[in-house]
């Protein structure tokens, strides 16, 4: 009796998040948790690759160490992203919770489980990369790049903060991947499949998503790879390895999250013969002794 008692007790995150919309505007709770949240997801998610920086021991871990940001490299950067989110993300997002109240999205406790959320965030990541891809790679497309993707290569060895140093009409265009997979998802389940409540789209799981996509594009700017970076322990994620080429070259590897679209279409040829080289290039240093 006790057991199932405890197994429908709201947990502590439940409780909270009932206690964050009882009595209040739910588009305003919904817009401002989901803007705090993404500004410390953000900001937080870079510090510890900006103190990297200046600890000696993990410069070995810098994909591109004689190419140095200056601090005014970072504040440029910071005021730009700043005005990005305040004046064209921070809107968007507000209008997020009238969209899903529209479309149906569960927004009430209790959340789903973590086994239904997963596959969910596995299903959004591989949209958003299939997307991503198309749209950065027609991105590199001379008209569209020099108007408006130029803009996102200032810097040829990106620091965290970077990924969203972009064009405003690129952070909405690519910024579609994000949230149009789940919607995606929530449109298609809804109609087709009504797989009940535990499948459904939950607001905590597309918060939960966006952690994870910002987690994602601050790692793969960050300029370093580190021997527990996520690459090492699933061969087929793209990483900072993977996407620093792409600005230091300013060609191929399009991708966001996974390698296999580039390889597919052959647009990670030019990467794996120029991390061959360094490959080699390293063995022959270590056999002279160097």
């Amino acid at each position: 009796m006790n057991t199932t008692l405890a197994s429908i007790q709201p947990s502590w995150l439940e409780t909270q998040w009932d206690e964050l919309y009882k009595d209040r505007n739910p588009l305003l709770v919904t817009g401002v948790l989901a803007f705090v949240m993404h500004e410390l997801v953000y900001f937080g998610r870079f510090l510890p690759f900006l103190a990297c920086d200046f600890i000696p021991y993990f410069q070995k871990y810098k994909i591109q160490p004689d190419k140095i940001n200056t601090s005014a490299d970072y504040w440029k950067c910071t005021k730009q992203v700043l005005y990005q989110h305040f004046l064209y993300e921070g809107p968007l997002i507000f209008l997020f919770h009238p969209m899903a109240n529209y479309l149906g999205m569960n927004i009430s406790t209790p959340f789903p489980e973590w086994k239904y959320i997963w596959p969910q965030i596995c299903i959004f990541f591989v949209f958003e990369d299939a997307y991503h891809y198309a749209v950065h790679r027609l991105m590199h497309w001379p008209p569209l790049y020099k108007r408006i993707h130029k803009v996102h290569h200032e810097y040829a060895a990106p620091f965290g903060i970077a990924a969203e140093y972009a064009h405003p009409l690129e952070t909405s265009i690519l910024g579609f991947g994000t949230i149009g997979g789940p919607l995606l998802y929530h449109l298609v389940e809804k109609t087709y499949f009504k797989a009940g409540r535990n499948w459904e789209l939950h607001l905590f799981t597309m918060l939960f998503w966006i952690m994870c996509r910002l987690f994602q594009a601050i790692d793969c700017h960050s300029g370093y790879d580190f021997p527990w970076s996520l690459r090492h322990f699933i061969p087929f994620w793209a990483g900072a390895d993977h996407h620093d080429y792409h600005h230091m070259a300013f060609v191929d590897n399009f991708a966001s999250s996974f390698r296999w679209w580039d390889y597919i279409f052959g647009t990670d040829k030019r990467y794996r013969a120029y991390r061959a080289r360094q490959a080699e290039e390293k063995r022959l240093k270590e056999k002279k002794g160097l």
